[in-house]
């Protein structure tokens, strides 16, 4: 029987943790939309997600990762644009 008890202890923390809050809380905060969040982007920007985009395309066709290059490619490939965006994201996030 004890099993069952902390079972029913657990759900009764969980619901008390998780899901109460949210039916005590205030209106939620509007977001803004995709679609005006798109017009929001400027052209730098909507350039750097073509070419973190392009990028990792043009490199596999170059080194083939599926002909076992695939460390060569996540190194050369893939890492580059995760590195540029997450400068990127620091340095937004120092300029707020």
């Amino acid at each position: 029987m004890t099993g069952i008890s902390e079972i029913l202890v657990l759900l009764l923390l969980i619901t008390g943790i998780l899901i109460l809050p949210r039916f005590f809380k205030g209106e939620p905060v509007k977001k803004s939309s995709s679609p005006k969040m798109l017009k929001k982007l400027s052209a730098k920007i909507r350039f750097c997600i073509v070419l973190s985009l392009v990028y990792p395309i043009a490199i596999a066709l170059y080194l083939k990762p599926w002909n076992d290059n695939l460390v060569a490619y996540i190194s050369y490939g893939v890492i580059p644009v995760i590195v540029a965006w997450s400068i990127a994201w620091v340095l937004a996030g120092k300029k707020k």
